[in-house]
């Protein structure tokens, strides 16, 4: 025998709970907040000089290298012998090389190697440097003890040095330039950052939510690193910086990036040797990876400063 719906039920069985609703309409009005926070932070970066200058700086970057993916005026491999390091002329808006290779191809093509070395090491220099900064607020005092001298120890080794260790079995690579910058940043970083973050980690609101059952990992993500962000911020942006620097010098030395591969430390080493004869081709990546350079130490300040609400009144309000 079926049983007969009451016409209540099936009046209301098409409609969301009011739980569901409630949960739907938070997570929109939380949506909303992040939204408004966003755009009053890149107001507050566009309305400083600062800011301004890094937020043009990098988006000229990001849209270069977006284009090198599928244009470049020449083909990186065209050479041209009877016009070797010609001057910039409506052909070759910034000359040519040794070879005859149009300089500005290489340049905008090289522009997507170097913004892929700095992702990767500030990802992994994120990453090894909060893992270290977990063990140095860890509850137990010997391992967070050893971790701190640990990181003394480890942060005298030059990054030039592991990056010669690290070419002996790899070769020449971005692999080389990765691992090495994003070892010796991720060191500087939790050492910078151990201060406040063991004075989260020893905070009042910190024993409450260990107290009522929170895990380690949950007190690290949502008590500790929001009061370690500036400091984040400020330590990655210079990270970045030094990044590209980094490349430029290692791939000088031999092991960095390979040859053939486009990068501006490539352009650098090998027109570098002309200097006194051909300075142009000198001066064009040097030109990008200074500007590039200051736009990412003066986008960390800026960032900081535009995200934190007690600097920032637009912010407290749109939150």
């Amino acid at each position: 025998m079926t049983r007969p719906i009451d016409a209540k039920t099936q009046a209301g069985a098409g409609k969301p709970s009011s739980g569901n609703s409630a949960t739907t309409a938070q997570d929109r009005a939380r949506t909303a907040r992040g939204v408004r926070a966003a755009r009053v932070v890149l107001g507050t970066m566009w309305g400083h000089a600062a800011g301004k200058f890094s937020l043009i700086v990098l988006g000229l970057w990001l849209a270069s290298s977006a284009v090198s993916l599928v244009w470049t005026p020449y083909l990186l491999w065209s050479t041209d012998g009877y016009h070797v390091w010609a001057k910039p002329s409506r052909d070759h808006w910034l000359g040519t090389d040794g070879t005859g290779a149009d300089v500005f191809s290489w340049l905008l093509a090289g522009s997507r190697t170097n913004l892929l070395i700095v992702v990767l090491t500030v990802a992994v220099a994120a990453m090894f440097g909060l893992a270290i900064v977990a063990l140095m607020v860890s509850r137990h005092a010997a391992l967070s003890a050893v971790s701190v001298v640990v990181v003394d120890a480890l942060i005298s080794i030059p990054t030039v040095l592991i990056a010669l260790i690290l070419a002996v079995p790899l070769g020449p690579s971005v692999a080389v330039i990765v691992i090495a910058c994003g070892f010796g940043y991720g060191l500087n970083l939790a050492r910078v950052s151990r201060p406040q973050a063991m004075l989260a980690a020893s905070s009042s609101y910190v024993e409450s939510a260990l107290s009522n059952g929170a895990s380690g990992l949950n007190v690290l993500a949502r008590h500790i690193l929001p009061n370690i962000s500036p400091v984040l911020t400020v330590q990655l942006s210079l990270s970045a910086g030094t990044a590209v620097l980094a490349e430029s010098g290692l791939t000088y030395l031999g092991i960095g990036v390979p040859s053939g591969v486009p990068s501006w430390g490539h352009s650098l080493a090998t027109s570098v040797k002309f200097i006194n004869v051909y300075p142009l081709t000198v001066l064009w990546p040097g030109l990008i990876v200074t500007l590039v350079v200051v736009a990412l130490n003066l986008f960390g300040d800026a960032l900081r400063d535009a995200a934190d609400p007690l600097t920032n009144p637009r912010l407290r309000g749109a939150r």
